[in-house]
């Protein structure tokens, strides 16, 4: 697959927040609270809505091409 540019969208970093936040989940004993699940939640959240704008320039990108 090609490297396609990130149009300086912090895509990276937001997948980096949710892998830390999950690993500290991991990494102690006791139950989830929802404050944690909902931390998560809203990171994948933005996490799906970026690449979803990412995959829409893409497109206007190649189809200007």
């Amino acid at each position: 697959m090609k490297h396609l540019p990130d149009h300086g969208l912090p895509l990276i970093q937001l997948k980096e927040q949710r892998r830390d936040l999950v690993v500290a989940l991991q990494k102690r004993s006791g139950p989830v609270n929802s404050w944690e699940l909902m931390q998560i939640a809203a990171v994948q959240q933005a996490i799906s809505a970026f690449e979803d704008v990412i995959a829409d320039l893409d497109a206007e990108m190649e189809a200007a091409a």
